[in-house]
């Protein structure tokens, strides 16, 4: 389709006039987006059709990936310049008066995800559209998504995230593709034709709705389907019955019982409710796209046993581990196969990645909740257990009841969701060398030595499309002026940057763009909180989830040990410092919620202060989220990536920065470590424990945070200050947080690695004084994040583990 300034105009002011029912002059921002957002649906919806056509037509073996998460942000700016359209598409709103990016501003972020793992299904989806890969999303269509964080006295406040309060333009419901999911009642084992059967009995029905999302691939008119399912009752409207009877309550009941399955990404599970709910959503969207699939898959007409040579499934992470359990039942139940072809397909089907070696998320159900929500499920669970623990008898473990026991999916009346995962799988990947290896000598160790094969590492990537070239697009138009466009699709091809990193004119040029960017971000702190910033400030920023592993309290002790430097001598020699944290912490998780309350005490505190001469000043962005990525990213001068080794499984917010020309300052852990061998030790601050004197001093439980905190005068002080009254709050409003650091031992290595980290926030302020060479270092984090290109991450993915081609194979 060929798509002019002229034929935009014409269509544009006919949407507004078929959708909106207005002209160009009378309409709202809000019905400009409409009405552009349907046109490019519409522009799109051709390539939607024929590329699943062209699925079928050649029989291509289709990905189906399963997340709980989807953080795709905002679409229009995604798919005008996917479709190669953005700037013809400009011009001609140009000529009707109309700005393109104040249209671009009004959409809203989609309530789909939190963090790492939603941003990263994201870019996977973005990749395999772009390199040809016939690969679909499959998560939950969340009415509310996870909250909206609101600020107030420095707490953080949740708020529904009412996303979907308004027309979301980009989803086509399929209302003739919905499924039924079943959940509770019992089941009867009867015989028939000499076969043992199991009926589902007196169970409850949800209907799963399909929302359709077209994905769209740069400029190569592939257009996959990101499917987000919907929970509804099968009475959909109100029981009269109850009506009538004035119980107005229980009318509705049914209703808001069915449709709060597809309300809250990750309710709260610290209550036996939450995790039931949190359970049915996972087996709610896994058994809907899974019959979704098989329905799709027999509509070709091949024999249900070659299922595995035409779909792959990859579950991203524990939570759609049913996707195991679920086949079996299908393939068993309805497909009428026994259990050897059902088991063989299932595991040449299925493939598994393992974000995170943290306990919390390793995700385990009680036996009495699961069997009792999920009865069949529960059989076949228990059925994969004990053939896999006679397996393991006969094998590997011979008499080894402690090893069986310990690897068992089923033990101490909890089922173990990523020992469910690996066993189901035929592969399974960790997100970055470290963690892989992590996973395989140490946390996974015993399922290593059963599966050596199966385990392999895919570092994580981001969509550079995305975070450079939509995200940065002043960035973007230097880079093809200096080599060209070809990094687009070859992202690669980046490294060509390296050779005008001691460049004055492209420095300069370099530096002009993130001032202009900082100016951008330090606007808008100061229309949003009044908060005034110095653009030439260093912005450091650390913008990820509030957890303790994260340690935004180390972030938080060294900003308060400047502090105190400055109040001593005011005349300190230290750059101007611009600390900016941005992040959500999950409502039943107390500590960082009180990290939250920390940060903004500790910036009113600052930023208040007229004796510091400006010198410091500290801001949390509220609500955090794509589109406010989009800004800080790019204005970002110090990124900081400080987990506590061994405990970052691979991060992407370290790649989103130094794609935009952040210097990172980190400990040596997830892909950070593929960073610093990628750009040199030159071009990033690594500091902290390495791996393996953290592994010592869990070994030798060696570590004792109330010597470390007595040995240096400069941390005793800030750790006291929590306490102290230096803070005016409530006494006791910290404790908690100085607990955890002394009381309980200081999990996360905090005040072990405060020195370290200090001394490298030195390097940090002695290197910003040099600007040659902090945009030499820069340009060379520029240079080389080609590399970390979720292009290639998933290239790795279709040709190592599911083995499908992509465009890179024809070239």
């Amino acid at each position: 389709m060929q798509i002019t300034k002229e034929g935009i105009k014409e269509d544009f002011i006919r949407k507004l006039k078929t959708e909106r029912a207005r002209n160009v002059d009378e309409a709202s921002t809000w019905d400009r987006y409409i009405a552009l957002g349907s046109l490019i649906r519409d522009y799109l919806a051709e390539n939607w059709v024929h590329t699943n056509e062209e699925y079928v037509r050649k029989e291509k073996k289709q990905v189906y990936y399963f997340s709980m998460e989807f953080l795709i942000g905002k679409l229009l700016t995604n798919n005008l310049s996917n479709l190669g359209i953005k700037q013809v598409c400009r011009d001609a709103l140009k000529d009707l008066d109309i700005d393109l990016s104040e249209i671009e501003e009004i959409e809203q972020d989609q309530g789909l995800g939190n963090g790492g793992l939603g941003r990263l299904a994201a870019c996977f989806m973005d990749s395999m559209a772009s390199l040809n890969i016939a690969g679909h999303g499959c998560g939950i269509r969340y009415k509310y998504g996870l909250f909206e964080q609101k600020i107030i006295d420095g707490y953080q406040v949740e708020f529904p995230d009412k996303w979907l309060q308004q027309e979301n333009i980009w989803e086509m419901v399929k209302p003739g593709k919905s499924v039924q999911v079943r959940f509770g009642g019992t089941i009867d084992t009867r015989m028939e034709n000499n076969k043992l059967r199991f009926v589902h009995e007196n169970y409850e029905t949800i209907l799963a709705i399909p929302y359709d999302t077209p994905m769209v691939g740069f400029e190569n008119n592939v257009v996959n389907t990101l499917r987000l399912w919907s929970a509804e009752g099968i009475k959909k409207e109100l029981n009269y019955d109850y009506f009538d009877k004035g119980e107005y309550t229980k009318a509705f009941e049914e209703k808001f019982y069915a449709e709060s399955i597809s309300h809250v990404l990750y309710p709260n599970d610290s209550f036996e409710k939450g995790r039931i709910l949190r359970l049915k959503q996972e087996y709610f969207f896994v058994s809907a796209g899974v019959q979704s699939i098989v329905r799709s898959y027999k509509k070709l007409g091949k024999p249900i046993y070659n299922f595995d040579k035409y779909v792959a499934i990859h579950i991203n992470d524990t939570h759609p581990a049913l996707a195991v359990p679920e086949l079996m039942r299908i393939l068993m139940d309805e497909e009428n196969l026994g259990w050897d072809e059902a088991w063989n397909i299932t595991r040449h089907t299925i493939s598994y990645t393992n974000h995170t070696i943290m306990a919390e998320a390793l995700e385990k159900w009680e036996i009495d909740i699961f069997k009792s929500l999920l009865p069949r499920i529960f059989m076949i669970v228990e059925e994969i257990n004990e053939r896999f623990c006679r397996d393991l008898w006969d094998t590997k473990f011979t008499g080894d009841f402690e090893k069986i026991s310990k690897l068992a999916i089923i033990s101490e009346g909890l089922i173990k969701m990523a020992h469910l995962a690996i066993v189901g799988s035929y592969s399974v990947n960790g997100v970055a060398k470290l963690h892989t290896e992590i996973l395989k000598k140490r946390e996974l160790s015993d399922f290593y030595q059963v599966y050596p094969k199966q385990f392999n590492n895919k570092t994580n990537g981001v969509s550079h499309r995305r975070w450079l070239l939509n995200s940065n697009p002043e960035l973007a138009v230097l880079i093809n002026e200096t080599i060209g466009d070809k990094w687009i699709k070859s992202p690669e091809t980046l490294i060509k940057l390296l050779q005008f990193n001691k460049d004055p004119v492209f420095q300069q040029k370099l530096f002009n763009i993130k001032q202009n960017n900082k100016i951008i971000l330090a606007d808008l702190i100061e229309q949003k909180y009044g908060i005034n910033i110095d653009p030439y400030s260093i912005f450091d920023v650390q913008a990820k989830r509030i957890h303790e592993y994260k340690r935004q309290i180390l972030n938080l002790f060294h900003i308060m040990h400047l502090y105190n430097q400055l109040i001593e001598n005011p005349d300190l020699d230290i750059h101007p410092r611009t600390f900016i944290f941005a992040g959500k912490a999950a409502p039943g998780y107390y500590i960082a919620k009180k990290i939250i309350k920390l940060i903004n005490t500790l910036a009113e505190k600052i930023n208040k202060d007229h004796r510091i001469k400006d010198k410091l000043k500290v801001v949390f962005i509220e609500n955090y989220g794509v589109s406010l990525a989009e800004r800080i990213i790019p204005a970002t001068n110090v990124s900081e990536q400080i987990a506590t080794t061994t405990k970052e499984a691979s991060g992407t917010g370290n790649m989103k920065f130094m794609m935009n020309g952040a210097v990172t300052i980190a400990t040596l852990d997830g892909a950070n470590i593929e960073i610093e061998n990628a750009v040199g030790k030159d071009n990033i601050i690594i500091f902290g424990l390495r791996e393996k004197e953290i592994l010592e001093l869990y070994n030798k439980n060696s570590y004792l945070s109330v010597n470390t905190y007595y040995e240096d005068i400069r941390l005793k002080k800030v750790v006291d200050q929590l306490i102290d009254g230096f803070f005016s709050v409530r006494y006791n409003e910290f404790l908690a947080i100085f607990d955890s650091l002394l009381k309980y031992n200081d999990k996360y290595f905090v005040l072990k690695d405060f020195n370290d980290y200090v001394n490298a926030q030195k390097k940090v302020n002695e290197l910003y004084k040099n600007q040659g060479k902090w945009l030499e270092i820069s340009i060379s984090n520029i240079a080389h994040s080609g590399l970390f290109s979720s292009d290639n991450t998933i290239y790795k993915y279709a040709s190592e583990i599911w083995h499908v081609p992509t465009k890179l194979d024809y070239y």
